[in-house]
């Protein structure tokens, strides 16, 4: 069994200079090689890492010591001799993903061979801007952790998603937790423990689902995490989209609207105020003051108590005001996107986030606009699609971000 120490100091860049750097950058190219083809050969790695036979001999016997990779087998090589074949241990070590919602969090377990081991949805929580909900959040991750069934020392890294302006390559937040001059991964690693790297929600949900939801062959694709607000995920020619500052993907804030309705960035006519989960709730409530009727109202809740989570629920069992309504929001929102369509010329757009469960009731309508109001030459190639990961998606990409960054070759 390798010691913890070596376990993370193959991974720790910081001390290393020389030789022991360039060695340790191999060894990460190694990885990363054997996430694409599951096994290799000695001869193979040689090949794709241009660096002789007996120095990648040398090095996978290193790795195979520190109990990363291991010896798969033999089998039967072009040159007749049968070749032994490595690959990763999959309990080797892990990756965190903290995925945080408006009322909840989810928190998984990625191994070292990126399968999702366990996770835990939907722990009760109330994200605000403020010390106490960010010591909770501490507390929820410190929590999880102690539960697992294996050593702390075995994370390499927490991944964690949260809504607003992120600056990833720092770890700066600029909408939630900005109460320290330190950058909150920071923050958050001090209290924990463990390397922590922060990514905007939707796009660590929309890089979840390039990897493993509906993004086949695909290179150009917009993922719309459609929740309380509205974001999205950029994809083009198959590398995730940043932009200059890393805040691309502020679709909700485009000001579509022409109404006096202040979102909560402050400006008035956004899109997230007539096509988001907030909408919905709003124009709920509205409808039920000016006389309209719902099962919600009649199994005794009260208009102010009811969230988004009901007002899906209600639609799926064929609540009409809630099918309504999702039908309004989903033409709404197909109006924004028919212009990100004759924008991007996309060929899959994604329709993820809470409001996507209730599957046709928002993707037809939503189709149905942006027929109307994208240029048909153009939208004929987009397909539309509902979330194939749902809320596994922000798990699976917070772990993801978290693994590719200690990956990371410098």
């Amino acid at each position: 069994m390798p010691k913890p120490y070596l376990l993370q100091d193959v991974f720790n860049d910081d001390n290393s200079s020389g030789v022991a750097l360039k060695n340790k950058a191999l060894k990460k190219l190694i990885f990363n090689f054997l996430d694409q083809t599951e096994s290799s050969s000695i001869t193979e790695l040689s090949k794709e890492l241009n660096i002789s036979v007996p120095k990648t001999t040398s090095l996978v016997n290193e790795l195979i010591e520190e109990g990363l990779i291991s010896d798969y087998g033999k089998i039967e090589s072009t040159g007749g001799r049968k070749a032994s074949m490595y690959g990763l241990v999959a309990d080797a070590c892990y990756f965190l993903g903290v995925d945080i919602k408006k009322y909840y969090i989810n928190i998984g377990l990625l191994n070292f061979k990126k399968q999702l081991v366990t996770q835990k949805n939907r722990i009760p929580y109330k994200l605000e801007n403020t010390q106490e909900s960010l010591n909770q959040l501490i507390q929820i991750i410190q929590g999880f952790i102690k539960e697992l069934p294996i050593k702390k020392d075995k994370i390499l890294s927490i991944g964690i998603n949260l809504s607003g302006r992120i600056k990833n390559t720092t770890g700066y937040s600029f909408s939630f937790f900005h109460f320290q001059e330190e950058p909150l991964s920071s923050v958050i690693q001090d209290k924990i423990g463990i390397k922590t790297f922060i990514e905007n929600d939707s796009r660590a949900m929309a890089f979840g689902e390039f990897c493993f939801g509906e993004v086949n062959t695909e290179k150009n694709v917009l993922f719309v995490n459609i929740d309380y607000g509205i974001g999205l995920g950029i994809l083009i020619d198959s590398e995730v989209y940043y932009g200059k500052s890393g805040f691309s993907g502020e679709f909700g804030h485009i000001p579509i609207f022409d109404n006096e309705i202040i979102c909560h960035c402050g400006k008035k006519g956004c899109l997230e105020t007539e096509a988001s989960g907030t909408a919905v709730i709003r124009k709920f409530k509205e409808k039920i003051k000016h006389g309209s009727t719902s099962l919600l109202i009649k199994k005794n809740k009260t208009v102010e108590s009811i969230n988004l989570t009901d007002i899906i629920q209600a639609a799926n069992n064929e609540d009409v005001l809630c099918i309504e309504l999702l039908a309004e929001v989903g033409e709404k929102l197909g109006k924004g996107l028919a212009a990100l369509i004759n924008i991007f010329n996309p060929e899959l757009i994604i329709l993820g986030g809470t409001l996507s469960e209730t599957g046709d009731f928002l993707r037809l309508p939503t189709r149905s606009a942006i027929n109307k109001y994208s240029l048909s030459l153009v939208n004929t190639d987009t397909e539309l699609k509902l979330s194939k990961l749902g809320e596994k998606a922000g798990i699976l990409g917070a772990c993801l971000i978290a693994r590719n960054k200690i990956l990371a070759v410098r």
